[in-house]
Parts: C-alpha cells; structure tokens; sequence
C-alpha cells in the first residue's frame, strides 16, 4: 500500500519504520505491516506510506538485512509524548536494546514534526542522521519527493541521491 499525498510537508509528521529480526513475525515485512496496524492504537494514524525497502546490514554485515519504510502519520500528540507511544511500540514488539546497531525487531524514528527543530533530552528535531540515511530519504521520496528538510532546506528526493548510509538500499517487490 504506497500512495502519493498531497499533504501539506509544513506540517508532515514523518515517522521511519524498521527491522532485521521477525520476531514472532513470518518476516520482518509482515512485522512492519503488524507494526503499522498498530500505530493508530497509540494515537497515530497512517495517511501515506512507503514500499518497503531492504538495506544490508550496518555495522555488521553479517546480521539479517534490514526492511525499512517511511509513514506520514497525523496525531495530536506533541513531539515527546510522541516519541515516548513510539518506543513503547517497539517494546510491545520485542524491541530490546543489547547493543548500539545491534540486530532489532521494530526500530520506529521520529524523523520529523513539521518545520520544527528541537533539540531537548529525548527529542531531536529533525532526526540528525536520516537526511545522510538512503533507507530512510528514498521511501520517503517515493510518497513526499518535494518534502523539505527543515534546516538544509534540500528535498527528500535530492537527499535520497546524496545519502552516503545505506546506499545498497532499494524497494522491494510487494510481498517480499
């Protein structure tokens, strides 16, 4: 389910999905499907999303490959609270934190909240490194190409050309 929107990027509230490990999942795919089911039970609703993409790895290439995707979401939750239904997300997921990079079932970013930055503990604004993260710009040009970075100013679809993470990262065919 991709679709283009004509949502207002002013306002666009951009959440990352992703995962390596399936947990009690058929795959890391079907997790993210079961983990975008589950956003509007936090207070999320999905208005547009990705195809799912796959990227190997990083920093251990000899963990699973990732799936990864992007979601426009609308909510009337304020950046924290947020960011607090997200992580308490990829806990009822299995989400556990061993090590930095490390292998995960649900990964969920707050890449954006609108033109707003903030820098507070808990919440930066936007997401510091997924302007530089192909897995994350080119699902989010596929369904906001015009989506402006709030400091750089660059769009998702020139971000996604220039990212230097992830840059095997490439959609899937629906139901991989």
């Amino acid at each position: 389910m991709k679709k283009r929107t004509k949502h207002n990027f002013d306002t666009a509230i951009i959440i990352a999905l992703g995962s390596n490990l399936r947990g009690a999942y058929a795959s890391s795919a079907a997790l993210l499907d079961a983990a975008l089911a589950h956003l509007p039970k936090i207070g999320v609703t999905v208005a547009a999303r990705s195809a799912w993409w796959r990227s190997a790895a990083w920093p251990h290439a000899t963990d699973p490959d990732y799936r990864n995707g992007v979601a426009l979401v609308e909510t009337a939750l304020q950046p924290r609270a947020l960011m607090a239904a997200l992580l308490s997300a990829e806990t009822a997921f299995g989400r556990r934190r061993d090590a930095p990079n490390g292998p995960r079932t649900l990964d969920l970013d707050l890449i954006a909240y609108g033109r707003q930055t903030i820098a507070e503990d808990g919440v930066i604004l936007p997401h510091p490194r997924a302007a530089d993260r192909r897995f994350v710009m080119g699902p989010l040009a596929q369904i906001a190409p015009t989506w402006t970075h709030p400091i750089s100013g660059a769009t998702a679809a020139a971000l996604a050309e220039s990212a230097t993470v992830g840059r095997d990262a490439a959609p899937l065919a629906v139901g991989t």
